[in-house]
């Protein structure tokens, strides 16, 4: 498929719907991960292997990566924000709690509805669909309040709050990025490569720079979450996201994936134990309901 498309189908539908699964499911595994890896380590090693993998993969179709097409600037850009929210995200973590800095992070589908009319203006929100936003946003905000209920564990916890605001900005900020420069053209392969490169070079030398502690030794644990992450996560899903991206509307898209953190809830339920409560369903209802007001 070659064309733009107006709305959202069933396979954009049900892809979207397993990449939210597979970010909820990654939030676990990058969790467990950090009891034996660094947060920019594993950030920044899960990239670079991504990126070899998009590499290998675009060979093997023979899609060229590096030909001229003046996508370069857009990409750097794309990379460079990609890389920062990824730092935001970790450093922020490490003075708030991860309830309210997920509920910052997902703020970044206000940015798209409200950056695209800019872009394109056939994307522009109807009242009845920002309505849908905001319920889907409220359903999210309203799961996750009990992190707000808990005390303070930092007097630098507006710090944390606020990088958390910051990395939904520039997760926005990537989306626009993508959309309003010629690197809306590029093939996925070579936009998901400036994103991986771009900030797996960052991210390691932030891990440098900060002196976290090499992963020299990998048990089987950390090689199955590590793969996990960099195979499923970071390159497959990662390049279907950016495919859509070209394909299809991107402000629906992002409405999409306030899904993830509701399916984080559910993979931490199971695989960790976590309460699923009332609200948490209730959440799910309206996030289904908000998200369907988006997409009429």
């Amino acid at each position: 498929m070659s064309e733009r498309k107006s709305h959202l189908d069933g396979f954009a539908v049900g892809a979207l719907l397993l990449c939210c699964l597979l970010w909820g499911l990654n939030q676990v595994a990058a969790k467990a991960a950090l009891s034996e890896i660094g947060p920019l380590w594993q950030a920044g090693l899960r990239s670079l292997v991504a990126a070899a993998l998009v590499a290998l993969w675009a060979g093997w179709r023979g899609i060229k990566l590096f030909e001229r097409d003046g996508s370069l600037r857009g990409g750097l850009l794309a990379g460079s924000l990609f890389g920062l929210e990824f730092a935001c995200i970790f450093i922020g973590l490490q003075y708030t709690t991860a309830s309210r800095m997920v509920v910052f992070i997902y703020l970044s589908p206000f940015v798209v509805a409200l950056g695209m009319p800019f872009i394109a203006a056939s994307e522009r929100l109807r009242p009845r669909q920002m309505g849908g936003l905001l319920l889907a946003f409220g359903a999210v905000a309203w799961a996750f309040a009990e992190g707000f209920g808990q005390a303070s564990t930092s007097s630098l916890q507006w710090l944390g709050d606020g990088l958390g605001l910051l990395s939904a900005l520039l997760w926005g900020g990537t989306t626009l990025a993508i959309r309003g420069t010629r690197l809306s053209q590029a093939g996925a392969e070579k936009t998901l490569l400036y994103q991986l490169g771009i900030s797996g070079l960052g991210l390691t030398a932030g891990a440098l720079l900060a002196g976290e502690a090499a992963p020299l030794a990998w048990s089987l644990r950390l090689g199955g979450l590590f793969l996990f992450q960099a195979v499923v996560v970071s390159f497959a899903s990662y390049l279907l996201w950016f495919w859509m991206i070209r394909h299809y509307p991107a402000t629906k898209l992002a409405s999409f994936t306030l899904a993830t953190p509701l399916f984080g809830l559910l993979a931490g339920a199971l695989l960790l134990g976590e309460p699923v409560t009332a609200r948490l369903i209730l959440a799910l209802v309206a996030l289904a309901a908000g998200v369907l007001l988006v997409n009429k």
